[in-house]
């Protein structure tokens, strides 16, 4: 097989990945409203984790895979795409609010967050103890959302985690319950083979390090969904969402992907070794975009055409200096 062919491997392993994501998310939402559990309870834990379920999966089994360096940039691609091409790109067609409630917490946590997994990762290696503790950081974060949640938060954020008769499309019956469980519980593992195979190979045909396909390619198609939400946000003139969202997905992958996939490789007898690459380069890109969400939300400033335009300039810039080192 080419390069081309396994690039077609990891976009049909993504699709599959997102389908099963969604599919599970759906099937686990709709079983927890026929037990009649709490939405609280099944926003924190089915829908919050559900909609991560893509990303960690992908890492944890590239990871025991032998290829951490997909694992870990599908974790920091992931996140500068969301910042930069996420939040940029609609901004050319609408201005995204950054003064929603909650907005200003989860923008300090999401460049904590950042901070954190660049100092872990100092020492080359993240060890189980190290994915432990960032794990530690999604608890945390979940319980904190719990605490505002029962405090009646404004945060639009949790409303929406916690708005199970808002959801579309939950399944009704059992059956259909059943139905979209499998699906996503096969198809999560299975589109997450096709990504790591197909990763891999498409690295080694290529003569490139696997990382730039996980900062690229992988990274791209695991953050189509919050693109799409935020366009859809934009269009429904609800874009005061669109930055929750982010901020929600950037705090996830860091502590929930990150460490699990730090402790998927304690419990495999090794530690997830960081390529040298990262601080060359992508480590400071992910930390400056934090770094310039956050100033915004905290001065208030709205996110308008020119700010979307300089973002997202900013992430085709990101994107060439990798292909440029692919190419060169």
């Amino acid at each position: 097989m080419s390069a081309p062919l396994y690039l077609g491997l990891i976009l049909g392993g993504i699709v599959i990945l997102l389908i099963g994501g969604d599919a599970l998310v759906r099937g686990g939402a709709a079983m927890a409203r026929k037990w009649h559990l709490p939405p609280l309870l099944v926003g924190l834990t089915i829908i919050a984790f559900g909609t991560s379920a893509p990303e960690l999966v992908v890492s944890v089994q590239s990871t025991l895979e032998g290829a951490p360096g997909l694992a870990l940039g599908n974790i920091v691609g992931s996140n500068i795409a969301n910042f930069l091409l996420v939040l940029g790109l609609p901004a050319l067609f609408g201005s995204i609010q950054t003064t929603t409630p909650g907005v200003r917490r989860n923008a300090s946590i999401a460049l904590g967050a950042a901070a954190a997994i660049i100092l872990v990762s100092w020492d080359r290696v993240i060890t189980q103890g190290e994915g432990t503790a960032l794990f530690a950081g999604i608890v945390i974060y979940i319980l904190l959302l719990a605490v505002q949640a029962r405090g009646k938060s404004k945060d639009p954020a949790i409303a929406e985690l916690t708005d199970l008769d808002g959801m579309d499309g939950l399944p009704k019956t059992w059956f259909g319950i059943l139905i979209a469980v499998v699906i996503g519980l096969v198809g999560l593992p299975a589109g997450a083979q096709m990504i790591v195979v197909g990763g891999t190979e498409a690295a080694r045909a290529l003569n490139i390090d696997e990382s730039i396909i996980g900062l690229t390619a992988l990274a791209f198609g695991t953050s189509l969904p919050e693109l799409a939400t935020v366009i859809m946000s934009a269009a429904r003139r609800q874009a005061q969402l669109a930055i929750g969202n982010v901020l929600g997905s950037n705090i996830f992958n860091v502590f929930a992907v990150g460490g699990a996939t730090g402790i998927a490789a304690g419990m495999a007898g090794t530690s997830l070794p960081v390529p040298d690459g990262f601080f060359v380069l992508d480590f400071w890109v992910m930390l400056a975009a934090s770094l310039v969400i956050a100033g915004l939300v905290f001065m208030r400033v709205s996110i308008n055409r020119l700010i979307g335009l300089i973002l997202f300039g900013a992430y085709v810039g990101y994107i060439a200096v990798l292909a440029r080192s692919v190419i060169g």
